[in-house]
């Protein structure tokens, strides 16, 4: 017999099944899931736990002429799946394959690009407003889960949709708590006479009847919340003017469709809030969500990781090196906006609880934060991605960096990021950082050191950044020992003819085995800001052509710094920038994209010779 999900190509075939078959086809769907992530990797936690909102979704309404917007978008596997791409996801998150975001360029039931969270119920108003202003009966519905709802943008939109009566529907995916009595047989049934027309009817006529006379309506308005309040937590999202139903089952499909039903026909702002289990139904990823958040190939009958040895990564570097430096200081503060996992502080988290601060996806918050601890005598290390960091970029200028306080930022992703995509690429640090006053910023060229910069920057009396690629470096020996290194000086570690290589970071090692067959000399520069002009200067004055690489964008990056520097010094030498190119890098192997940028031993032989000739 035909699996029901071999016959649903696009949400039209589902939405002609019968009710009574979408549970099967929930359960094929998860079953799906878990093989196919097995085998190329990716979010499977999140995904696992969207499964029925993704079917009473497409269900109820009429995608993709109705948008759906997924905030972050990690949890759009089944939505790619009933979208036309079963067959894709085999290429997923691989080059020329399939993202593993919503992606506008990759089908028109993805209405909008994500990646970062808490932008879903922006956008999906934008729509909304839009559809408004065609005269359509278009819907909007933003997915955004708890997570991303910490974040000031979620309640920006919120505070400005409340305002409005365009139809907006936002779900608010709530997998941080168990399912608690209230989220049963009696909650569900007034869930569905809440979202009734019936009752919303009768609410909106009281209102109107009531506003003649202000107290009766004040009186009216705190009945209702304190009525609503006993068996919901929805005072918060009425306030914003949202009409707020829930919470509900968030596997249950036929309360979620009938809830979802009944929504379709309201007018104006609505909140529908459902609970869910992430990894559900699936006994490894819901014993340990986060383990299972974003997962390598692994064996579907276990969950066990399919293993493989490779050096120490950064991250860990970094989370040793954490702990041993809070051990040495006490002021030391450790920040992290929602990444502990991904940035590394697991280990700080559980020595050192009290000094340990995840703040939520609230990046701007977490660099004031850092600003008013560094005022009062702490040190804080702020742990955050590259790509996360753009969204504080006022926080840094104004908050730390003006008021030159000693904040050190310990930057994870910096560079291309393999199969996460454009969304998680930290290819513009080096250009953002490097123009703001009162900064040191540093890039390791190998583990070790990785290690010494966050000791020297730790010490540093000031604002400094440690930039650090995703993943393993070199394999070079870590030690133990922590020493400060002289701000703003890089050292010569080939010597040769003609050609000067200044390296940045991570593109040290393919500079000296491109070095090795143009006998060039190689610098690993250390630091993009304070750039060490004196060796610029006396690389110059020995060769007859300077190069620069990085794995950062080309634009405003370390290699513009080089040119600024020699232009200040009167230097007229032949060079040549090499980084990361005008536009953003798609998906893939990281080493295949590094080729394709020009940035492995072959590419960068290639462009010198080129230079050259």
């Amino acid at each position: 017999m035909t699996p029901l999900l071999d016959t649903i190509d696009f949400p039209q075939k589902l939405r002609q099944l019968e009710r009574k078959q979408l549970n099967q086809l929930a359960q094929e769907l998860r079953s799906f899931l878990i093989d196919s992530v097995a085998k190329t990797g990716g979010h499977l936690a999140s995904n696992l736990g969207v499964v029925e909102l993704t079917i009473a979704l497409h269900y109820v309404f009429n995608t993709p002429d109705d948008r759906l917007v997924w905030d972050v978008g990690h949890q759009t596997y089944p939505h790619k799946i009933l979208t036309g791409r079963r067959k894709q996801m085999q290429m997923l998150r691989k080059p020329q394959g399939i993202a593993g975001f919503p992606r506008r360029s990759e089908s028109e039931y993805d209405t909008f690009g994500t990646g970062h969270s808490s932008t879903s119920i922006s956008a999906a108003l934008g729509m909304a407003v839009a559809a408004q202003k065609a005269c359509l009966e278009r819907r909007a519905v933003a997915i955004i889960g708890d997570g991303a709802m910490t974040a000031g943008m979620a309640f920006e939109a919120l505070n400005n949709a409340g305002d409005m009566d365009a139809n907006l529907l936002v779900v608010l995916n709530d997998n941080d708590m168990s399912i608690s009595n209230n989220v049963g047989a009696l909650n569900n049934y007034l869930t569905k006479l809440l979202s009734s027309r019936f009752y919303n009817t009768v609410r909106s006529s009281g209102k109107k009847v009531l506003s003649a006379m202000p107290p009766m309506m004040e009186f009216a308005k705190r009945a209702e919340e304190h009525v609503k309040g006993m068996v919901m937590p929805g005072t918060l999202f009425e306030e914003f003017g949202f009409n707020y139903i829930g919470p509900i089952d968030g596997h249950d499909l036929d309360t979620l469709i009938d809830t979802l039903q009944n929504i379709k026909q309201l007018k104006g702002p609505q909140f529908l809030h459902i609970v869910t289990q992430k990894g559900k139904g699936f006994e490894p990823a819901e014993d340990n969500p986060n383990k299972f958040h974003g997962v390598g190939k692994f064996n579907p009958s276990n969950g066990d990781a399919v293993t493989s040895t490779s050096p120490k990564t950064y991250t860990e570097v970094f989370s040793d090196w954490l702990v041993d430096m809070a051990s040495a200081d006490p002021r030391l503060i450790g920040i992290t906006p929602a990444m502990c996992d991904g940035s590394g502080l697991n280990a700080f988290a559980s020595t050192y609880p009290e000094r340990y601060f995840d703040v939520g996806i609230a990046e701007q918050h977490a660099l004031t934060f850092a600003a008013g601890m560094a005022c009062d005598g702490l040190k804080p290390v702020v742990a955050i991605y590259s790509s996360f960091l753009q969204r504080a970029y006022d926080q840094l200028i104004h908050d730390i960096a003006l008021q030159n306080l000693p904040v050190l930022f310990a930057i994870d992703r910096a560079g291309l990021v393999g199969a996460d995509g454009p969304t998680h690429a930290g290819s513009f640090d080096l250009s953002f950082l490097r123009c703001i006053p009162n900064i040191v910023v540093m890039a390791p060229s190998d583990e070790n050191e990785c290690r010494q910069m966050l000791y020297t920057g730790f010490q540093y009396n000031g604002v400094a950044a440690v930039r650090y690629p995703r993943g393993s470096g070199t394999g070079a020996e870590v030690q133990h020992a922590m020493q400060t290194m002289e701000i703003g000086k890089g050292q010569i570690v080939r010597t040769g003819k003609k050609i000067a290589i200044l390296a940045f970071g991570s593109m040290l090692a393919p500079a000296l085995k491109a070095a090795e067959q143009l006998d060039a000399t190689v610098a690993n520069m250390r630091f993009i800001k304070p750039l060490d002009t004196a060796l610029v200067s006396e690389l110059a004055k020995n060769h007859d052509l300077l190069v620069t690489i990085e794995e950062n964008a080309i634009m405003g990056g370390a290699g513009a710094a080089v040119m600024e520097a020699m232009q200040a010094l009167n230097i007229n030498i032949s060079t040549l920038c090499l980084g990361l190119p005008d536009h953003f890098i798609e998906h893939g192997n990281h080493e295949t994209m590094l080729s394709e940028c020009g940035l492995d031993t072959k590419g960068i032989i290639t462009a010198i010779e080129q230079k050259l000739s």
